[in-house]
């Protein structure tokens, strides 16, 4: 049966919930297995960028993270679901601080392009009896669907819907609906607004039924991924799409209506089509960048230069902490 989790990363029992029920109650609907999680009952730490999760994977041996929580518990459910709903709140125009912490953790250790370089390495080691693990096959060869809700407590969120799609960017999961509702605290008796979040999830219920051919809803600026946010540089006409990260220029056209154009070529200040980062060529680019990168830090890590600034920068100053810091570390209760 196709199954379809929804994530709330709201209060308990409050609007972000019950939105993702409704969703949730749309999926039923289409048949679907539906299961609800509330983000804030989970412990999920930050990424701290220690990069042990990409060492692993340039070595062939898997995609660990040295958090203990419940993380992995949350990133496998997800992976071996077949629809995926996120509804969160809006903070300050964006996504909320747990939502990014979640997407912080799902790379680079589930993007795809990283994770099957790992994998041929990791198959590499085991015909040469080297150490090696695998990769989950779900996140090698992703076939979720997914779809956001951003919950606005007024008109301002502009940077939401592009902060949601950029979660479905690592995992190469198909984004389906990316939906945001201003003025939410009255959404709960707008009936339009409800019916809006139902068809979301039989929207989602839809696609995962049928991955293959299931395509985006979302309609944006970016004739790629459909996103509305770019990078505009200053002096040209020259943008770059902050989810796809594609470079193009902007036209209008016979009625004055801004677009977005690419190229699928590569020229001197643009980067081609086949770089966007949601493309399996793109991703494979990007993996065997950062493979090369990390080839090269070995031997920067005995420059002199280095070692001599880091010790410098170190003894220049030392962190503050609150005075019931022990030690530099909190005390235990």
């Amino acid at each position: 049966m196709t199954k379809v989790v929804g994530v709330s990363f709201g209060t308990k029992d409050g609007r972000n919930d019950a939105f993702c029920k409704e969703a949730l109650m749309g999926a039923r609907e289409e048949g679907c297995e539906v299961e609800f999680i509330h983000a804030m009952d989970l412990d999920i730490r930050h990424c701290t960028g220690c990069q042990s999760c990409v060492f692993a994977q340039c070595a062939g041996r898997g995609n660990p993270c040295i958090h203990k929580d419940d993380f992995d518990w949350l990133m496998t459910e997800l992976f071996h679901a077949d629809g995926v709903l996120f509804v969160d709140p809006i903070f300050e125009n964006g996504c909320s601080g747990l939502f990014k912490t979640v997407c912080d953790r799902f790379g680079p250790r589930t993007d795809t392009g990283m994770c099957r370089m790992a994998q041929e390495t990791a198959e590499k080691n085991k015909a040469e009896g080297k150490p090696y693990r695998d990769i989950d096959p779900a996140i090698l060869n992703p076939r979720v669907c997914v779809s956001f809700i951003a919950m606005g407590g007024s008109e301002w969120g502009t940077s939401a819907q592009a902060d949601h799609q950029m979660q479905a960017m690592s995992p190469s999961w198909k984004m389906i609906d990316n939906e945001w509702v201003p003025w939410s605290q009255k959404a709960l008796v707008d009936d339009e607004v409800i019916a809006r979040a139902h068809q979301a999830g039989v929207n989602l219920a839809r696609a995962a039924k049928d991955f293959d051919t299931a395509t985006t809803l979302a309609r944006g600026a970016c004739p790629h991924c459909q996103n509305n946010n770019f990078y505009l540089w200053p002096g040209t006409n020259k943008v770059t799409c902050t989810v796809c990260g594609l470079d193009g220029h902007i036209a209008f056209d016979e009625k004055g209506n801004v677009e977005v154009h690419y190229t699928h070529e590569e020229t001197h200040d643009e980067r081609g089509l086949f770089r966007a980062h949601d493309t399996d060529e793109g991703k494979q680019i990007h993996g065997e960048d950062i493979n090369r990168m990390y080839a090269e830090i070995g031997p920067l890590m005995q420059d002199e230069r280095l070692k001599a600034r880091r010790a410098a920068y170190k003894a220049f100053v030392s962190p503050a902490y609150p005075p019931y810091y022990v030690d530099g570390k909190r005390p235990s209760k």
